[in-house]
């Protein structure tokens, strides 16, 4: 494997791991949000 496919490889790995990063942190930050709807049925409150 030849240097420039291994800098490919690695910056693959850094960006996904990036991403990944990135999706947990909007998971953790849904959680514990509390949400009030108001329709036809009246008030509902739902804690994410």
């Amino acid at each position: 494997m030849n240097r420039n496919a291994v800098f490919a490889v690695i910056a693959v790995l850094v960006v996904a791991v990036g991403v990944l990063g990135y999706l947990y942190y909007q998971q953790r930050q849904r959680e514990g949000r509390v949400e009030i709807n108001l329709g036809k049925n009246g008030i509902s409150i739902q804690k994410n």
